[in-house]
């Protein structure tokens, strides 16, 4: 007898709970979203359950705050209300579910990425898996990038030359690391990204940026020394610099 696999648990358990909402007749469908939605070749055992559940009109609030359906898929060892939408629950079993309940009215209005029907009503469109409303496009605006990471490590520096670590950090090894993120996918023009999510399988996608992180993310302590490496990164990818504020920057930076 082979074992199940990860991937086997994990869309099992999507039909587990499609199975819980067939017979409530409120419910109309169930949509599987990333790596259990369209994109299973990336199922792993760290994967989890990112689903909508949609149902009738005037319904919505009933599916949110009684779980008694989730709980029929499988026991709840911990859950709680993140949105106004949703959950995150944690199954006994390790199985770590995000969700969130929409009224077939309301799905017009959501951006999400495409997902997959795991269940529906036979009178359901099943074009409610692909979103109406796209997601919004990263920007193209390289002046606005490299002068959003200009400014974050120029912010970040002074919070850590006033004591305030954490913050520096957040400016220096988050903020500007995110436009710097965003720079390099314009230069290399990636596959296969999260449209929410830009950090999401990153090492794979933007490998040559990957490398650099232990420099550009060295931690709390080592904020001065990410925001010249943070130049660097800016430099080696073409960003137009003004000189005055990156004499500033390696001022402050030491």
């Amino acid at each position: 007898m082979h074992a199940i696999t990860p991937a086997q648990r994990l869309l099992g358990r999507l039909d587990r709970i499609a199975a819980a909402l067939q017979p409530r007749r409120e419910a109309l469908a169930l949509i599987a979203l990333g790596s259990v939605g369209l994109e299973t070749a990336r199922l792993d055992a760290w994967s989890d359950l990112d689903f909508f559940v949609v149902v009738r009109p005037g319904t919505k609030a009933g599916f949110i705050d009684n779980l008694d359906w989730l709980a029929e898929a499988h026991p709840l060892a911990w859950q709680f209300r993140n949105t106004a939408d949703g959950c995150k629950v944690l199954m006994a079993d390790g199985i770590f579910c995000e969700f969130a309940v929409f009224e077939l009215t309301e799905l017009p209005r959501i951006p999400f990425a495409p997902g997959r029907i795991v269940w529906k009503r036979e009178e359901v469109d099943a074009a409610i898996a692909a979103p109406a409303r796209a997601a919004p496009p990263p920007t193209t605006d390289e002046t606005w990038i490299v002068g959003e990471a200009l400014a974050c490590l120029l912010v970040g520096l002074a919070r850590w030359h006033r004591g305030e670590k954490l913050s520096a950090l957040r400016f220096v090894q988050g903020h500007a690391l995110d436009r710097l993120i965003e720079l390099d996918a314009l230069r290399r023009r990636p596959a296969g990204g999260d449209p929410f999510n830009a950090e999401r399988r990153l090492e794979a996608r933007q490998a040559t940026l990957a490398a650099e992180l232990p420099q550009l993310a060295p931690g709390y302590e080592h904020t001065p020394a990410a925001a010249r490496a943070m130049l660097r990164a800016l430099r080696a990818r073409g960003a137009l610099l003004n000189e005055a504020v990156v004499a500033r920057i390696e001022a402050m930076a030491g």
